[in-house]
């Protein structure tokens, strides 16, 4: 298996947009999300991440956009935003989706999501989203008190096999992902990582696939592509000679490799290169990926 590459298709109010940090308000608009999800898809994309912004702000229905979407390709889907409860769940998963990433709910509702880990296994995925020093939900509008690492053993322990991970503050800003996050929370579980948010040039792509050994596996590009920062056919090319295996047990990387820091707001790594390696925090998001 080799390291996949998600386009991000966000639905905001009938549109396909791209968020600056995940504010409402200040999205970019790219057209008809289907069209959007097909041109993907007709440039090799196996895999999508779709994201329903308007259940994740809670102001408007578009499921039958976004179950329009899925049913008008042949990709596999994820799809995120708004699942919060065993309606919105069952809604999500009717579309015959791949997988569904949940946010908010794993924040304020852990037994719940904990039951749902346990009845869904892999179809599930938890949206892991930093902002600052701090767990973000609800559309990355609301903060949480949870710290991040008792909270990715928790879902971990629960059945949790994959986590997306997002920094909000680099989300559509175009400014490298946060390999140090990334890397940090890989290593802490047996779950696989899937990066999101910054991720911006082929370079950014190849300094990803380097955390593949520990668990890193794919990476969501949204913005960097509709821009044309980088095009899909550079992405998958940078991701097409990294084979994915068995991820290497957390102890015995730290021994291997050595943890990659988990630094507080504020800090830099020793020796990050500019736009790749940079700040972190301590604590989680719900989000408006997994929101």
């Amino acid at each position: 298996m080799t390291f996949t590459i998600l386009p991000a298709v966000d639905v905001r109010h009938g549109q396909a947009v791209q968020l600056v940090q995940g504010v409402d308000g200040t999205q970019k608009v790219f057209g008809s999300p289907l069209e959007a999800a097909l041109r993907w898809q007709n440039e090799g994309a196996t895999w999508l991440h779709l994201v329903n912004l308007d259940a994740a702000f809670g102001d408007e229905d578009s499921q039958a956009i976004v179950a329009s979407v899925v049913a008008g390709v042949t990709m596999n889907v994820e799809l995120t935003g708004g699942i919060r409860d065993d309606a919105t769940l069952e809604a999500a998963l009717a579309t015959g989706c791949a997988r569904v990433n949940i946010g908010t709910a794993a924040v304020e509702n852990p037994s719940w999501v904990k039951r749902v880990l346990a009845r869904y296994g892999e179809r599930i995925a938890i949206s892991v989203d930093v902002r600052g020093s701090e767990l973000a939900s609800r559309g990355w509008t609301e903060r949480s008190d949870l710290a991040l690492d008792p909270f990715l053993v928790s879902m971990a322990e629960a059945g949790c096999s994959r986590f997306v991970v997002t920094d909000v503050a680099r989300d559509g800003m175009l400014g490298g992902p946060n390999l140090d996050l990334l890397a940090h929370v890989a290593l802490l579980t047996n779950a696989k990582v899937t990066a999101s948010g910054g991720v911006t040039t082929a370079a950014d792509v190849r300094a990803l696939t380097q955390l593949a050994t520990v668990g890193v596996d794919s990476a969501i590009i949204g913005t960097a592509l509709y821009l044309g920062h980088v095009t899909l056919d550079e992405a998958l090319t940078m991701a097409s000679d990294i084979a994915v295996g068995p991820k290497v047990d957390p102890r015995t990387a730290r021994r291997m490799t050595g943890e990659v820091p988990f630094v507080s707001v504020g800090e830099e790594v020793a020796g990050a290169s500019e736009g790749t390696v940079g700040h972190t925090g301590v604590g989680l998001v719900a989000n408006g990926e997994g929101r």
